[in-house]
């Protein structure tokens, strides 16, 4: 009983209509879907209502799936979830020039043009994490599927129904975003070190 099951075991249980594989499907990875959808959800109960909808589907399609190894699963489980997590923000019905807004407020282009590769050696991953959280709905969505989801931008232009080109921007610009959060940051925690330092 104390072994964990591998994927494989739990879905032939959960296909078998065994409801401990589905808790046991549930609890091995919730917690990673968790953190998938908080990355594109800066709202808890929205990641809440992403995730209910998220392993209905799951649990509703399984049939479908074709296991290909362990890890394929999980990867089939994540893509489920960060589609519901598109959807949820209807990035996928805004138009060009919505993207064009989100630019709007980020910055000017110049700013975006000019960033630089901040160095995040001292800057903690849940700080980070929590900063891609609220960059701009299109800008998020980019960055993530680039990133995280390691798609092309000609794969997220298909996802987002947008241009190529307004994808490699959108993450051009959210990256820029974040390097001057992380500058900002990094300059308070300097700070805050000398004053320390001097105390």
């Amino acid at each position: 009983m104390g072994k964990r099951l591998n994927e494989k075991d739990l879905l032939d249980g959960v296909l078998g209509g065994d409801k401990a594989a589905m808790r046991g499907l549930y609890d091995c990875y919730v917690g990673h879907l968790t953190a998938v959808a908080t990355r594109y959800l800066p709202e808890e109960d929205d990641v809440k209502d992403v995730l209910q909808e998220g392993f209905i589907k799951i649990f509703t399609t399984l049939g479908n799936f074709s296991y290909r190894g362990e890890g394929s699963l999980k990867a089939w489980m994540t893509r489920i979830v960060v589609n519901e997590a598109i959807d949820f923000l209807g990035v996928r019905k805004r138009s060009e020039q919505l993207y064009d807004r989100d630019f709007e407020t980020g910055g000017g282009r110049d700013e975006a043009d000019d960033y630089e590769e901040p160095d995040i050696g001292n800057v903690p991953m849940n700080v980070i994490y929590e900063m891609i959280r609220h960059l701009p709905d299109g800008y998020r969505s980019v960055f993530n599927l680039y990133v995280f989801e390691e798609k092309s931008h000609k794969d997220i232009a298909k996802m987002l129904n947008i241009k190529e080109s307004t994808s490699a921007s959108q993450l051009h610009r959210a990256k820029a975003m974040l390097a001057q959060q992380i500058k900002e940051y990094l300059t308070t925690q300097n700070r805050s070190g000398l004053w320390k330092n001097n105390g």
